[in-house]
């Protein structure tokens, strides 16, 4: 059962549905159900979700709201993320706690990862 006035759904727009389906199927192993030609869900990633055809993506350049995954090895995932055809638009850098680093999906929507800290190979 959704709580009480939490957030509970997050929508995208995205102009390439397949591709952006392959890509979080690839890089975080979502699954997806299809309502339609125009509308994909997720659910059971921290916040369920969707994404609906539209030519409009949400970066933070423009006053989007910017989702952040957590990984317990980032330098990991960003590698899967490049490997699967996302953009890194900002790389890895540290913050007080942690590290993380910026991406596009291919639809152009941008989200981040952090970690607390890289492996030790990777520094």
């Amino acid at each position: 059962m959704p709580n009480h006035e939490k957030l509970n759904y997050v929508e995208f727009s995205a102009y390439d549905l397949a591709a952006t389906k392959a890509f979080f199927t690839a890089v975080f192993d979502w699954q997806f159900v299809d309502y339609g030609e125009d509308y994909t869900a997720f659910a059971n990633q921290g916040l369920d979700g969707g994404f609906y055809r539209g030519e409009q993506c949400s970066q933070t350049a423009t006053g989007g709201a910017l989702l952040v995954f957590y990984s317990a090895d980032i330098d990991a995932t960003y590698h899967k993320i490049e490997a699967h055809g996302g953009k890194i638009t900002q790389p890895i850098f540290e913050f007080p706690g942690g590290c993380r680093f910026h991406f596009l999906e291919p639809s152009g929507n941008e989200f981040a990862v952090w970690s607390e800290a890289r492996a030790a190979h990777a520094q």
